[in-house]
């Protein structure tokens, strides 16, 4: 490892949780990763993975900062903490204001903070990882990447719902999407397998696992999703409803007695694979239940399959040409029933399946999966959001050194 501070620090903080890795500028596989979970709660723990193997601790306090000073500590044991270059954080909504990664000041700070209403749940929690970790180490470059940013670039006939516009302009009422890191990932490598030319080329991707979203990506910019103002709209998901009928919603709530917070947890926890199936939202463990005959996994599968093909063909509509249908996510890159229902309800669009390359593809295999020599392609692309932060964050922290527009936080410009 070269001498020269080298090393970046990924941070996705939630609500109850930290997840991290370490990467080495020039390596995609992180040195170190883990998770801090039950933050917030009793019990809070921290779980370290690493080419040995797994080791899980128990952390002292049940907030952000016990489980980053661990984070760090295990840095520091291991002669990587003055190696540290810059620290890149996961950010779900940077609405309007952010269309990329940003290096963080305090402007920055603010304007993640006003649009934190369109994602009460996932930003707030965002903004403490953040101010944590600048409080920590102030003296190295912050980058924010927003899962929104990759999505900017839809145009109004794409984003904009049809209600009246006021609702837009005062409430930020608009279709954002989400995965846009994991996207833009995908699209970047999908080129580079097929041999597609940057600036002409038109893929559909579905990212698809417990959260599942699928994306027109044209010339490498995103040209229509199917998430909208928040993560619930679009496909079937794990918990997730996707789609709706808004009277459907209205109705419930009119008959049942039910409040708005029913309503979202109903759509949000208890929706999906889960609910369809009636019992779980793993797809690996719906797939085993299909194969014994359970009725409900078997209706479940049908429901998630069918909801993606009609996006798929809807997205594909949003391009000038179409040269493949990517797969990715955890189940995109590891079902191979979803797959190949998938594909076989996409004939029309010129697919074949080939089953033996279809079959090999898991575990972070990546390669064409259809048989068709002209015409798009079926492929899977493992995802890798957490490298292409790190490759954000290098790249804003080289900028801002070269040019001396590092910020030095104070502590008190980092306090809530």
């Amino acid at each position: 490892m070269s001498t020269d501070p080298c090393l970046i620090l990924v941070l996705n903080s939630g609500s109850s949780s930290l997840k991290f890795a370490v990467h080495d500028t020039g390596m995609r596989t992180p040195l170190i990763s883990g998770l801090a979970e039950r933050l917030g709660t009793d019990g809070p723990r921290i779980t370290f993975k690493d080419v040995q193997g797994k080791r899980t601790e128990s952390l002292p306090a049940s907030d952000h900062a016990a489980a980053l000073d661990a984070v760090l500590a295990e840095l520091t044991t291991r002669n990587w903490i003055d190696a540290l270059a810059a620290v890149g954080h996961r950010v779900v909504h940077g609405g309007e204001r952010f269309t990329s990664s940003a290096l963080v000041t305090p402007a920055v700070l603010a304007d993640i903070e006003a649009v934190s209403p369109l994602a009460p749940l996932h930003n707030p929690a965002a903004l403490l990882g953040l101010r944590t970790a600048l409080a920590r180490l102030p003296n190295i470059p912050h980058v924010t990447v927003f899962d929104t940013a990759f999505h900017q670039s839809m145009a109004p006939e794409a984003y904009l719902y049809a209600v009246p516009t006021e609702l837009y302009r005062q409430q930020g009422v608009r279709r954002y999407g989400f995965h846009g890191t994991s996207h833009r990932f995908v699209a970047r490598e999908t080129v580079a397998m097929l041999g597609l030319e940057p600036g002409n080329h038109g893929l559909v991707i579905a990212h698809l696992g417990n959260g599942a979203s699928a994306t027109a990506v044209q010339d490498g910019h995103s040209m229509d999703t199917t998430m909208g103002m928040t993560p619930l709209e679009g496909l079937v998901m794990g918990t997730r409803s996707g789609d709706i009928d808004v009277g459907a919603v209205l109705h419930l709530m009119r008959t049942g007695d039910r409040s708005a917070a029913d309503i979202d947890t109903l759509l949000n926890k208890q929706s999906g694979l889960l609910g369809v199936s009636g019992l779980t939202n793993d797809c690996r463990e719906l797939e085993s239940a299909a194969e014994a005959g359970h009725p409900g996994a078997r209706l479940a599968l049908d429901v998630f399959v069918h909801r993606l093909v009609r996006h798929i063909g809807g997205l594909a509509m949003a391009l000038r040409r179409l040269d493949a249908i990517v797969f990715t996510g955890g189940i995109g890159e590891n079902s191979a029933r979803v797959r190949a229902m998938t594909v076989a309800r996409l004939r029309l669009l010129g697919l074949e399946l080939d089953p033996a390359a279809n079959a090999a593809m898991v575990g972070g295999a990546g390669g064409v999966i259809s048989s068709n020599a002209e015409g798009p392609r079926a492929v899977v692309v493992p995802t890798n959001e957490e490298w292409m932060i790190a490759c954000d964050t290098a790249e804003l922290a080289r900028r801002a050194t070269e040019t001396g527009s590092l910020w030095n936080f104070e502590p008190e410009l980092v306090q809530a």
